[in-house]
C-alpha cells in the first residue's frame, strides 16, 4: 500500500487544501469536538499532565492555521482522575452526550483497557499515547507508543550485553509491568539471563523500605522499573538515601521520560537508563521547533517527554487523515490513517496498516547531571510494531 508522508510543520497546507470546507459547511458547523481523557488528579496526574498540554499545543496550532476541513477544533476535556472506571464512564459521556469525533487520552494500560470496549460499543477512536505491553489491536485505538518490541525487548537486550544477566523486576501492580515481565522472564531464559526477584506494589504505594533492603542483599547487576505515577518519586529517593546510586546497581525505567525528571529530583536520577522512542534531546530540527513552541506556551521549565511527543503526533496524525478522508467520521478516518506517515519531532514515524501502530526508532538513553537524556543507542531505523511479537520464537506461548 502506499504511503502518505505528511510535514506537521506545513500540515496547513494539506489542511485547507481539496476538502477544506466539506465537513463543515455539510453540517452547517464550524467547530469539531474532540475528547481529551487524562488524569489530572491522583497518582498518575504527574505524568499525564503534560500529554495533554502537549495536545493541547497541537490543536492550538492547527486552529491558528485554519482549523482541519474547514472547522476550528473544539475541546471536551475530562478527567480520569487516575481511576480506570472512571476513564470508561467519561468515555462513554464524551462519545455518547457530548458526540466528540475522537479521543485523544489515557496512559496506564488498565484505564485503555477500561475504555476500549466503550470505544467498540459505540464505535470511536481513541489516540494512546504511551508505550504499552502490546498482546492488542482494535480497530478503535491507535497506538502511538511503543509495541514491546520497540522498548522492552531491545532494553533487555541492551542491559544484558551492557550491565549485567541478574535483573531485579519491579512494578506497580497492572496489566503492563507484568506483562512486560513475563515478555522479560522469556527474553531472559533466551539470554541465558536470570530473574533473582520479581515484585509488584499498588499503583500509590509510597513506602519501598523493604523493596530497598530485598535489592541491598541481592546485589542485582540492573533493575527493570515498571513502577507508574508517583511511585517512582518515592522508590527513587529512598533508593537513593538508602546509599545505592547508579554506579553500584543501575535502573533502568520505562514509565519514566524527560517530563518526570526534575519532578522526581535530578539528584535521584544521575546516571540511571530509560528506553523510549524520543528524548528532548533527539537532535532534529522538527524537535527543535517542538521543543521550543512547548516551553514558549508552557512554561521554559517544563520539559518535553516521549509521551508528550506521541500525543503532539496524534493530534496532527488525526487531522491528517480527516483531511484525507474528507470526513470526520470514525471508519473514513481510520482506513484513511492506514499507511500515513509524518515527520514528526522524533524523525519519520508511519501507522502501520495491519495493526494501527507506528513504526518507531527505538531509543536507549542515561539520565544526565542536568537532567536531560543522553542517547546511547538508536535503532538504525524505524522498526515495525510487533504487538504480539510473532517474529521471536521465544515469546511463543506468551
Amino acid at each position: 500500500m502506499k504511503k502518505y508522508l505528511i510535514n506537521t510543520a506545513v500540515l496547513v497546507l494539506a489542511i485547507t487544501a481539496a476538502f477544506s470546507l466539506a465537513s463543515c459547511k455539510a453540517k452547517k458547523s464550524k467547530v469539531v469536538k474532540v475528547g481529551l481523557l487524562h488524569s489530572l488528579t491522583g497518582t498518575m496526574s504527574i505524568s499525564e499532565t503534560g500529554v495533554r498540554d502537549a495536545e493541547l499545543l497541537a490543536i492550538k496550532e492547527l486552529n491558528e492555521a485554519g482549523g482541519v476541513l474547514g472547522c476550528q477544533i473544539k475541546v471536551i476535556e475530562e478527567d480520569g482522575k487516575s481511576n480506570p472506571r472512571m476513564f470508561a464512564e467519561k468515555a462513554r459521556k464524551l462519545l455518547e452526550e457530548d458526540k466528540v469525533a475522537t479521543i485523544f487520552g489515557c496512559w496506564t494500560s488498565d484505564s485503555r483497557k477500561a475504555v476500549k470496549p466503550v470505544l467498540e460499543e459505540d464505535y470511536g477512536l481513541l489516540w494512546y499515547p504511551v508505550q504499552y505491553e502490546g498482546f492488542e489491536a482494535s480497530p478503535n485505538i491507535m497506538y502511538m507508543g511503543a509495541a514491546p518490541n520497540q522498548q522492552v525487548v531491545p532494553a533487555i537486550d541492551y542491559c544484558v550485553k551492557n550491565l549485567g544477566k541478574r535483573f531485579y523486576l519491579l512494578g506497580s501492580d497492572y496489566v503492563f509491568p507484568r506483562t512486560a515481565n513475563s515478555i522479560i522472564k522469556a527474553q531472559l531464559k533466551y539470554l541465558g539471563g536470570q530473574c533473582v526477584s520479581e515484585v509488584y506494589v499498588p499503583m500509590h504505594e509510597s513506602d519501598f523500605n523493604q523493596i530497598v533492603k530485598d535489592i541491598k542483599k541481592l546485589k542485582p547487576d540492573v533493575i527493570i522499573n515498571t513502577l507508574n505515577g508517583s511511585s517512582n518519586q518515592s522508590f527513587f529517593s529512598q533508593l537513593k538515601y538508602s546509599g545505592i546510586d547508579a554506579d553500584d546497581i543501575p535502573v533502568m525505567s520505562f514509565s519514566v521520560s524527560d517530563s518526570e525528571i526534575k519532578t522526581i529530583g535530578i539528584d535521584k536520577l544521575k546516571g540511571h537508563y530509560v528506553a523510549w522512542n524520543y528524548f528532548e534531546s533527539t537532535a532534529t530540527a522538527k524537535n527543535t521547533r517542538f521543543v521550543n513552541a512547548y516551553k514558549k506556551e508552557f512554561g521554559t521549565n517544563t520539559a518535553v517527554g516521549d509521551p508528550e511527543e506521541a500525543a503532539y503526533i496524534a493530534v496532527n496524525l488525526w487531522a491528517a487523515a480527516c483531511t484525507r478522508a474528507g470526513t470526520f467520521d470514525v471508519e473514513p478516518v481510520r482506513i484513511a490513517a492506514k499507511e500515513l506517515s509524518c515527520i514528526a519531532p522524533e524523525g519519520i514515524v508511519t501507522i502501520e496498516g495491519s495493526n494501527q501502530h507506528l513504526n518507531k526508532i527505538t531509543r536507549i538513553g542515561r539520565i544526565n547531571e542536568k537532567g536531560q537524556i543522553d542517547e546511547l543507542y538508536a535503532s538504525p531505523e524505524a522498526v515495525r510494531p510487533d504487538p504480539y511479537l510473532s517474529t521471536y520464537a521465544w515469546a511463543r506461548g506468551l
